[in-house]
Parts: structure tokens; C-alpha cells; sequence
């Protein structure tokens, strides 16, 4: 699976499993929101082990960068809030250290 994909889908079920417990626990939604949460996350840890790294910590610390984008668009999308300039300048600078993190020259 490309690189391309492995990020934004892991995101997605990091970010949607966290909302599960997110909306059982402070939007009074129904425990039954923690299965799908649950099998979300199982599927973000999953995802992540396809990340070509030669070591867990880089493959983790670049998808800090996505995820922090995908959050923001999560904000945006399910959230109905708008990020302002300081969370996309922010977004913008965290996935350009993803980039250098997981795509810059090694010895």
C-alpha cells in the first residue's frame, strides 16, 4: 500500500476511534459508540506497521504530522469549525517535518 494512503487512512481511524470515546464520554452518546471505536483503532495500529521505515519511532513521528493535518480537517468536517490561520501555518510547518523526518537522506 503507498505511503500516500498508509497516512491519511491511519488518520482517519485514529481520529475517528478517538471520537468514538470522545463522543461517549463528554457527548453522552451511547457505550455502544466503543465498538466501532475500538475496531478503528485496532485498524490505525494495523496501518501503521505497512509504514516502510526501518524503525517504529521515525514511521511514528512523521505521522505526527499527518495526523495533526487530518485533525484540522476533522475540525472542519465533522466539527463545523473552521481552523483559523495559526492552526494551518502550524498544520503546514508539522507536515513539512513529517517530510524531512521520513523522507530525508540517510548514511
Amino acid at each position: 500500500m503507498k505511503l500516500a494512503l498508509i497516512y491519511p487512512l491511519a488518520a482517519l481511524a485514529e481520529i475517528g476511534g478517538c471520537f468514538a470515546f470522545w463522543a461517549w464520554l463528554k457527548l453522552d452518546r451511547s457505550p455502544v459508540w466503543l465498538i466501532p471505536g475500538v475496531i478503528s483503532l485496532i485498524a490505525f495500529a494495523w496501518l501503521l506497521t505497512l509504514v516502510p521505515a526501518e524503525t517504529a519511532g521515525r514511521a511514528f513521528a512523521a505521522y505526527g504530522g499527518v495526523y495533526i493535518v487530518a485533525s484540522l480537517a476533522w475540525m472542519a468536517l465533522v466539527e463545523k469549525t473552521t481552523p483559523d490561520r495559526w492552526d494551518l501555518v502550524g498544520g503546514a510547518v508539522c507536515l513539512i517535518g513529517a517530510g524531512v523526518i521520513l523522507l530525508g537522506p540517510r548514511a
